[in-house]
């Protein structure tokens, strides 16, 4: 999956991962695609809600290890 910028959260806990993924998405251009990697479970459901709720795409999301590896494309 081709991304244009990377956030690390990983040992962060909710709400901070949503948080710094809204600031770094806001950073983008529409169309471009956030990597955010996180290990906070509850991450999952709330990128994911919030994604959908705010006009952007999740577009792939994959779990390896404990280590959550999400895809957001800005709306």
């Amino acid at each position: 999956m081709n991304n244009n910028k990377v956030l690390d959260v990983k040992g962060l806990n909710c709400p901070m991962p949503l948080v710094k993924t809204k600031k770094a998405l806001n950073d983008l251009q529409s169309g471009e695609v956030l990597e955010v990697i996180a290990t906070d479970k509850g991450a999952k459901a709330d990128l994911t809600a919030w994604a959908k709720s705010t006009g952007n795409e999740m577009v792939d999301m994959k779990e390896e290890n404990n280590v959550f590896t999400f895809y957001i494309k800005k709306g």
